[in-house]
């Protein structure tokens, strides 16, 4: 009886995965950079080049942030833009939770570091074939305070990624 439930248990599991994968056809574009001695510089973007040939696919596009115990807070701001061929810019101040009400650190991980995959742009449709350019920058502030810190210690890559949706 334990052998069945199991392997229903296995089952059910794959049957799941194979849903959740059946979702996207995967990745068109994945990059991470390391930030330099684990701080990111509020002034410092990271930059994403990529070129796009199908504009009429629908893609999801993701933000990752890998970070370590030194990141101390439970939330991110950062400013994103998006710079089409034509030089056309759409700039975003998004804010991301990184942890949950208890404390305890979201994404994934099972050592210290651990990766957030932050939805930016669902189902976007490019609307010209050519080279793009993502920035972004972090643009954290302390509670009370109006100047942004100057570096944001915990992170220690970002990524950029961009998956085709069926």
């Amino acid at each position: 009886m334990e052998t069945i439930q199991k392997k229903n248990k296995f089952l059910s599991l794959l049957i799941l995965l194979l849903v959740g994968y059946s979702c996207t056809s995967g990745p068109v574009f994945t990059k991470f950079k390391a930030v330099p001695n684990n701080a990111w510089i509020s002034n410092e973007h990271v930059r994403f080049d990529f070129s796009i040939t199908d504009t009429t696919a629908k893609r999801n596009l993701f933000i990752h942030i890998r970070s370590n115990k030194e990141y101390r807070y439970s939330n991110l701001f950062l400013i994103t833009e998006l710079v089409f061929p034509n030089k056309t810019k759409v700039i975003d101040t998004l804010e991301y939770k990184m942890a949950a009400p208890n404390g305890k650190y979201l994404g994934t991980g099972f050592t210290e570091i651990k990766e957030n995959k932050l939805f930016y742009k669902e189902e976007k449709v490019f609307p010209f074939s050519g080279e793009y350019t993502f920035n972004v920058r972090q643009a954290m502030r302390k509670n009370g305070f109006s100047e942004g810190l100057k570096a944001l210690k915990g992170v220690t890559d970002v990524g950029f990624s961009i998956e085709k949706t069926k």
